[in-house]
């Protein structure tokens, strides 16, 4: 199996890494609640996506 011929130097690797990291999480509003909520996910505060009702919550008295 071939090896390479010299070490990468330390720019060229912190060069290669510099695409690992982490983006930022996406939030948007809630169409019911306008409480913000991770996009494409069903909102844990009211239980509504898409303006739909998903999950039936309980009202707290």
């Amino acid at each position: 199996m071939a090896q390479p011929k010299r070490r990468w130097s330390k720019a060229r690797t912190g060069a290669k890494r510099s695409t690992w990291k982490l983006e930022n999480q996406n939030f948007a509003t809630c169409s019911h609640c306008h409480e913000p909520v991770m996009q494409h996910r069903v909102c844990p505060n009211c239980g509504y996506y898409n303006g739909k009702e998903v999950i039936a919550k309980k009202e707290e008295n």
